[in-house]
């Protein structure tokens, strides 16, 4: 079944979530398939849910009643998880979409996910890492509306407001996968796979990436398209190159000969009586001759393993010497 097909139950948590995403929500799920169930929860006898109306109206959304019984308890959680197992076992859909904030719903996710469907979960930046990485993906609220919202010029702004807007990307990069353990994940896979340093689809790594890092989005990073973000990293491992009218992934080839390098690690062990006691001290005078110099551009993983390649050297115990 082509991605665009697959049938989609999306559950929302309405104590969880306001009105103004309904849009984004729905936006997020066509872009990957149907939705065939669309159900929101909570007590809509509530007056504070009295802006919810129009707005289900408009989208079609399908109001679930679950009174809170007693005060502290979360019906809506149990309603919707319920009915999660039921949809399941309909044989209906190929994925769910579940819309919260809450922690509680991991298991959940996780059970969906145990019998074969995708998940993909949306939530505000607040939801816990649990729940995130339950899911196969997970979209921000805040990134996925933020598209559409015109940004206010700096000198229309008030301090306070810079402040806050400052505070917010703060507070969601410190939520997300890091840049450096995305460019550590690429290098890996360019290494692990690709021996002969063919260039790889860019739709490859995109696939990777969002398998690896079940937030991984790069409108999350402020881009909207992963080549130019790719582009912008700042590393020494790959780079992307346009071939054929299509972008790729490629490792950076070492810019350093193996015969330069052999040559100014015979230099250092001749300068200190023919042996270095540890090898951290060569790759740090490495790195001092030649600042791009990196062992997996040679594809190794370590120090020891690439010194040891030369067959010039001989290492014990971290003590490198030169052969007799």
């Amino acid at each position: 079944m082509e991605q665009n097909e697959r049938r989609f139950a999306v559950l929302i948590d309405a104590d969880n979530v306001s009105p103004k995403y309904i849009k984004y929500i729905l936006d997020e799920v066509s872009d990957i398939g149907v939705a065939t169930y669309k159900r929101i929860y909570g007590d809509w006898t509530d007056t504070e849910k009295k802006s919810w109306k129009n707005v289900l109206l408009d989208w079609s959304v399908n109001p679930i009643q679950q009174y809170s019984y007693t005060t502290g308890k979360n019906a809506t959680d149990s309603a919707m998880i319920i009915d999660a197992m039921d949809i399941l076992y309909s044989g209906n859909v190929d994925g769910f979409c579940l819309v919260s904030s809450d922690s509680d719903f991991t298991k959940l996710a996780q059970r969906l996910r145990e019998d074969g469907m995708f998940v993909m979960g949306i939530g505000e930046q607040k939801t816990p890492k649990p729940f995130r990485a339950a899911c196969d993906t997970f979209k921000l609220l805040e990134i996925i509306s933020s598209e559409d919202a015109p940004e206010t010029a700096p000198a229309a702004k008030s301090p306070a407001a810079g402040r806050a807007d400052s505070l917010s990307m703060d507070a969601i990069e410190q939520s997300i996968t890091s840049i450096d353990e995305i460019q550590k994940a690429i290098a890996k896979l360019l290494m692990e796979n690709n021996s002969q340093n063919q260039p790889v689809m860019l739709a490859k790594v995109g696939n990777f990436l969002t398998k690896r890092f079940s937030d991984f989005d790069v409108r999350n990073y402020g881009y909207s398209k992963l080549s130019t973000f790719l582009e912008s990293l700042d590393n020494s491992d790959f780079q992307v190159v346009k071939l054929h009218g299509g972008y790729f992934v490629q490792e950076k080839s070492a810019s350093i000969s193996m015969a330069e390098i052999e040559k100014e690690i015979t230099r250092i062990l001749q300068r200190n009586k023919g042996h270095v006691d540890n090898l951290s001290i060569i790759h740090d005078e490495l790195k001092k001759t030649f600042p791009s110099f990196d062992v997996k551009q040679y594809g190794f993983s370590r120090i020891s393993s690439f010194i040891r390649s030369f067959g010039t050297f001989r290492i014990k115990d971290n003590m490198i010497q030169l052969r007799g």
